[in-house]
């Protein structure tokens, strides 16, 4: 079984991308890299997932969209329960700049036999897609109380929480279950380099790539526990998201 992260360009730009393998109870990296054009994401995802290999793809982007205007329930849910957290995510409509193009997304994937999975039958083989956010994903997975804010803000201050991000991978997800071997990775990652001495541009690229690696991360967590140890907000007749849950918390 094979789990993709795409940390998805909403409207522009490269979009991270990430290959984990499930083999002999433990996760292992195949491939991280970051494309910008979606014919060329697409050429990617073939490759690693070539037909009917059993595979599932996580997406932070809304790729299920019926609400003409204001917010999906599964936003809404997500200002709810995690906003305290600062994790509220962006509302999705139909008239959002993004919507044809997250939904293209999400109707290709489903043309290559990817169905979406905000319910599923824990480590069962299959073609699977969900849509993840991954804020509270690292606040659940790490016991955090405020999200690590590294996407936006001074540089410097940037650099530090994506550090933090990075000491929080290598640390936390190699004693999880399943679990991330960072061992039999041959080549060091560019990933988890040291980041004081990277420029916008450079930061923005290990970013994108440590966020495609917790997509993959949330995958595989959503197939090996199911609805045991993830939350679902919303469900598939008007958008989802599947956060880890590992405390099981009550699901909205």
């Amino acid at each position: 079984m094979k789990f993709i992260g795409l940390d998805f360009g909403w409207t522009t730009g490269p979009t991270g991308l990430c290959s984990l393998t499930f083999q002999a109870q433990t996760l292992q990296i195949i491939d991280i890299t970051r494309i910008a054009e979606i014919e060329n994401i697409l050429t990617w995802i073939d490759t690693q997932t070539p037909t009917p290999e059993p595979a599932l793809i996580a997406v932070d982007a809304p790729t299920l969209i019926y609400n003409q205007t204001g917010m999906r329930q599964a936003d809404k849910l997500a200002h709810k329960h995690f906003g305290k957290y600062h994790a509220g995510c962006y509302p999705a409509n139909l008239n959002s700049r993004f919507a044809t193009r997250t939904i293209a997304l999400g109707i290709a994937l489903e043309n290559r036999g990817f169905i979406h999975a905000p319910t599923i039958e824990p480590q069962k083989p299959g073609r699977y897609q969900i849509e993840v956010y991954p804020h509270p994903a690292i606040v659940n997975l790490f016991g955090l109380n405020k999200i690590l804010k590294y996407k936006k803000g001074i540089l410097e201050e940037r650099k530090k929480e994506l550090t933090k991000l990075q000491n929080h991978v290598l640390k936390t997800l190699p004693t999880l279950e399943p679990k991330l071997d960072l061992n039999q990775t041959t080549n060091p990652l560019e990933i988890f380099s040291d980041l004081t001495k990277q420029t916008g541009p450079k930061l923005k690229a290990i970013e994108d790539q440590l966020d495609a690696l917790i997509c993959a991360y949330i995958a595989a967590y959503w197939w090996y526990w199911g609805h045991q140890k993830n939350l679902i907000l919303g469900d598939q007749t008007t958008g989802y998201i599947v956060i880890p849950n590992p405390n099981n918390q009550t699901n909205p």
